[in-house]
């Protein structure tokens, strides 16, 4: 875990490709893709079950570590129309009553509103004002203060000795506008060049370190 104050606002960013914020007890995910790999296979792209099974026990675990009061999702929660993984999803929610669970809503996210209903899931469209902080799943054009956004999947690419490079997953604050990493396995990612001045942590396996 990295302390980060990002326009005024302490973020605990989170090894999980998650943000924790303390003051308010609300924690962001973006991107969980949450029926992706079931859309893949009816497709007869061979992609292994068990990245789903990861995807939820990585949510259940940071959920039962962080103890949030609220849970925002930055949009693209579930890739497809409804299919069982909602009715898995929904069984984490409901053994989480005490938290009130958010999502403002990204390209993927088609699902009717009966089932965001169904399982208490307050609906934003488009963004989503928390604190000094103006939250959106794709990065807004046109905003006031500091805008925070998924969609991108970025990372960054670390060259070592020999010409070995590894990419890998980040969180990358710029002056105005900030992406947050995807939370889901089974995603893909982008990679970014930050600017002179950006801030950027690499997400380890075990570690959130700043590179830049």
């Amino acid at each position: 875990m990295q302390e980060y104050v990002l326009h005024g606002v302490l973020l605990n960013l989170l090894k999980e490709k998650a943000i924790f914020i303390p003051e308010n007890r609300t924690l962001l995910i973006s991107d969980l893709h949450l029926g992706k790999v079931n859309h893949f296979r009816r497709s007869g792209i061979p992609v292994p079950q068990k990245a789903n099974d990861r995807n939820i026990e990585l949510l259940i675990g940071l959920l039962q570590q962080q103890k949030p009061e609220r849970v925002i999702f930055l949009g693209d929660l579930f890739h497809s129309h409804y299919n069982s993984e909602w009715e898995v999803f929904g069984q984490v929610l409901k053994a989480f009553p005490e938290m009130q669970f958010e999502l403002v809503q990204g390209n993927h996210d088609i699902m009717s509103p009966y089932q965001y209903d169904k399982l208490k899931i307050l609906v934003h469209k488009d963004q989503l004002q928390l604190s000094s902080l103006l939250l959106s799943h794709e990065p807004l054009q046109e905003f006031e203060g500091y805008n925070l956004a998924g969609h991108i999947h970025p990372a960054v690419k670390l060259r070592g000795s020999a010409r070995q490079s590894l990419r890998l997953p980040c969180f990358h604050f710029g002056e105005k506008q900030g992406l947050m990493p995807a939370f889901g396995e089974f995603t893909g990612a982008y990679t970014i060049t930050p600017k002179k001045g950006d801030d950027v942590f690499v997400i380890m396996e075990e570690t959130v370190v700043k590179v830049g």
